[in-house]
């Protein structure tokens, strides 16, 4: 940020003026010296040293309001929406239906009780898959 007047700090002023004020606030302390290690403080700092400050009757109300001016023009973190809660994966009924029927005349067929368990595991079938799967209901139906 470059300032017009680097001599003129609104914010050290302040937080001198709450220091002084509330010598027993750990809150403002620590953030004095946050302020002068760093040279700069959170919006979320600023805004608690605003609400300190707003206590303080010596404080003068156009440097609560540059205060104020400095805090506004901070960036706000937003977070975006949670999207909607829609599942990955939907169960094709129609693969569904083709896989129970050759398992009714064909219990025991190996590859068709593979497609059950990768069904039933919510796995996708590839297009050669369910050509296959096609292939052995088509077969069943003869």
């Amino acid at each position: 940020m470059v300032r017009l007047n680097p001599d003129v700090d609104i914010v050290l002023d302040i937080l001198k003026a709450v220091v002084e004020a509330q010598p027993l606030s750990s809150f403002a302390k620590s953030i004095h010296d946050q302020y002068i290690e760093r040279g700069g403080l959170s919006k979320k700092q600023l805004e608690g040293l605003y609400n300190k400050a707003l206590k303080v009757k010596t404080i003068p109300p156009n440097k609560l309001a540059t205060l104020e001016a400095i805090i506004l023009r901070k960036h706000s973190k937003q977070k975006s929406e949670l999207p909607a809660n829609v599942p990955l994966y939907e169960k094709d009924e129609a693969v569904e239906k083709m896989i129970n029927e050759v398992l009714q005349k064909y219990p025991a067929h190996k590859r068709v009780l593979f497609f059950r368990a990768k069904f039933d595991n919510n796995e996708l079938f590839s297009p050669p898959e369910k050509t296959e799967l096609e292939r052995f209901y088509k077969a069943l139906k003869k």
